[in-house]
């Protein structure tokens, strides 16, 4: 099996009439260990524990895909059931047992979770960026793997730019994905840090946050223009639309529009959206 070949889904991996697949009906819990890798690193308990509740009262409807690893198995997608059943205090669980590459391994454990998982934006993003920096993958690759649009792909990366406190306010659930993307256009620390925390205490909204943003993206008045509500309007609605930075300035003869990109395909696709072509 190659990284290409993984497909939009992965419910292939657990057909067991398929090549390389070796099925083994249960492993002893203390058999399988997590992988590292993964982009999950934080497990909600409640969520685990209504799993278990589950598991106890239907059975664990799901095998969980392990490789073998040394004299145990590697988790490679399931952990979250390993944790249930180990809550549960059982001892053996329903496994399929398949041979894959460290990289396969990666690959599965990172779209199973995206496909699958509530994961916070930054473990979303990460998992993006581990997909394409360690297995090739361009952004279209990764929105075709995970059932994305290309454009939500790349507006999940670009929270990675944000500094290390936003992103931990992110992490730990204090910050919305609309206040961090609202957040990056922001260029000044000291105001996006201070926004950030005002964003995080419940006292902006994603509409307040991208209108701090735009007004510290204005370049100095060179002529006194009359405040306006309606440019600011139609920046902050073709932001929605477009998915990005949008600085629009009137003048006495004519006005601007500036739109940000990010890199050549997201310019690319900007173009195609705006023309059609």
């Amino acid at each position: 099996m190659t990284i290409g070949g993984l497909g939009s889904g992965l419910d292939f991996l657990y057909d067991e009439n398929a090549a390389e697949v070796q099925v083994k009906k249960t492993l002893r819990v203390s058999e399988l260990e997590p992988n590292r890798s993964q982009p999950r690193k934080q497990f909600d308990e409640s969520a685990i524990e209504a799993l278990a509740d589950s598991i106890q009262q239907y059975g664990m409807l799901q095998p969980i895909l392990v490789r073998p690893l040394g004299l145990n198995y590697q988790i490679v997608a399931g952990e979250r059931r390993w944790r249930a059943a180990r809550m549960l205090g059982m001892d053996e669980v329903p496994v399929i047992i398949r041979e894959l590459s460290d990289e396969e391994t990666m690959a599965i454990a990172l779209i199973e979770n995206l496909q699958r998982e509530n994961l916070n934006p930054i473990e979303e993003a990460n998992g993006y960026a581990q997909l394409m920096q360690q297995c090739g993958m361009t952004q279209e690759d990764v929105a075709k793997h995970v059932g994305k649009s290309r454009s939500a792909v790349a507006n999940a990366l670009r929270l990675l730019k944000l500094p290390k406190k936003a992103v931990a306010l992110v992490e730990e659930g204090k910050l919305s994905a609309g206040h961090a993307r609202a957040l990056l256009g922001i260029r000044d620390a000291a105001l996006l840090e201070e926004t950030a925390d005002k964003a995080a205490q419940g006292k902006l909204t994603v509409r307040a946050v991208e209108k701090i943003a735009a007004d510290a993206a204005k370049p100095p008045a060179t002529e006194k223009m009359p405040a306006d509500s309606f440019y600011t309007e139609i920046a902050l609605s073709l932001e929605s639309q477009l998915g990005r930075r949008v600085t629009v300035t009137p003048g006495k003869q004519k006005g601007t529009i500036q739109l940000e990109f990010y890199d050549k395909e997201d310019l690319a696709a900007l173009a195609h959206k705006l023309t059609g072509m």
